[in-house]
């Protein structure tokens, strides 16, 4: 009798063994599975991928805001090299419907209209006929989410590219670590750069060049999940999922962000012209649209 109980119990822990045994492998083979697909090579099957980061003056209980900071992106996902280019926010376009405005209107025009969430995916499109490139995903942020980025990082070692001055402090030219209030302030500064607002644009990427490095160096790459998890903390709007932003971490998480990223400015003439959406002048900048295409298409093709 007893040997029954024993043979029942053994062949009852047999199951359980080979069931628990099925199980652990279908784990290990979904998640061998999910990391196959994040991997860049499936994940971006192109080879490349182009990405507009925006920043909005979207303050904290409101919902939309105007394009303050557009940077696109060429991501060569092989060669593991990032190229970025700032567009000026006063750029001179065109907007169906309203006439000639600021490229920084847009986006709050659009979204006044179609609301949030359909007015940014419409100012990416505006912006990508501008330039001519088209944009494969888009991530905005707000000044509020580049202090929230760097703070969650522990702080970012950022190179000030000119002298600017921020309240009493002078920052001269080199590497200073900075923490999420700084990095703000030097992302907003504009008026002691000698370069104006391009020296502005030259700050701001030298910050995302800085998080780009913190935030893959090997002791916060753990951190990246729950980092991935919080973007809605500092992250406005995005088309990206979160396996999308993991696939595009590993693709970058070898470069060195001051040989392999390339950048580059968009410049043309500052010239008072007439807002169609604002009916009123206003200084606006004047490029060349089908030289803008040559350059970028140039650029991100070299």
């Amino acid at each position: 009798m007893r040997s029954e109980r024993y043979k029942k119990k053994k062949s009852k822990w047999k199951v359980f063994r080979n069931i628990m045994f099925l199980v652990i492998i279908v784990i290990f083979a979904g998640a061998a599975f999910a990391y196959y697909r994040i991997q860049p090579a499936q994940h971006f099957n192109a080879g490349s991928v182009n990405i507009l980061l925006l920043g909005s003056d979207q303050r904290p209980g409101e919902t939309i805001g105007h394009s303050d900071t557009m940077i696109l992106a060429h991501v060569d996902v092989n060669r593991h090299q990032v190229k970025a280019i700032s567009i000026p926010r006063d750029t001179r376009v065109h907007l169906p419907g309203y006439g000639y405005t600021k490229l920084t209107s847009v986006q709050y025009v659009l979204q006044s209209k179609h609301g949030p969430k359909q007015g940014i995916a419409e100012a990416v499109k505006v912006i990508s006929d501008f330039t001519g490139v088209p944009v494969d995903y888009y991530a905005e942020t707000n000044f509020q989410g580049i202090q929230a980025m760097v703070d969650a990082l522990g702080g970012i070692t950022m190179n000030v590219p000119e002298t600017v001055k921020i309240g009493s402090q002078v920052f001269q030219p080199g590497p200073h670590f900075v923490n999420g209030t700084t990095a703000l302030a030097l992302a907003r500064e504009r008026h002691s750069a000698a370069g104006g607002d391009y020296g502005r644009q030259m700050a701001q990427i030298e910050i995302l060049k800085g998080i780009a490095k913190e935030a893959l160096s090997p002791g916060n790459l753990p951190k990246l999940p729950s980092l991935l998890n919080s973007s809605s903390n500092y992250m406005l709007a995005t088309n990206m999922s979160t396996s999308d932003m993991a696939s595009l971490g590993l693709a970058l998480k070898n470069i060195d962000p001051n040989t392999d990223v390339k950048y580059k400015q968009l410049q043309g003439t500052q010239e008072s012209l007439y807002d169609d959406v604002l009916q009123a002048y206003n200084d606006q900048i004047v490029l060349n649209q089908q030289k803008v295409k040559k350059t970028i298409t140039a650029f991100f093709q070299d």
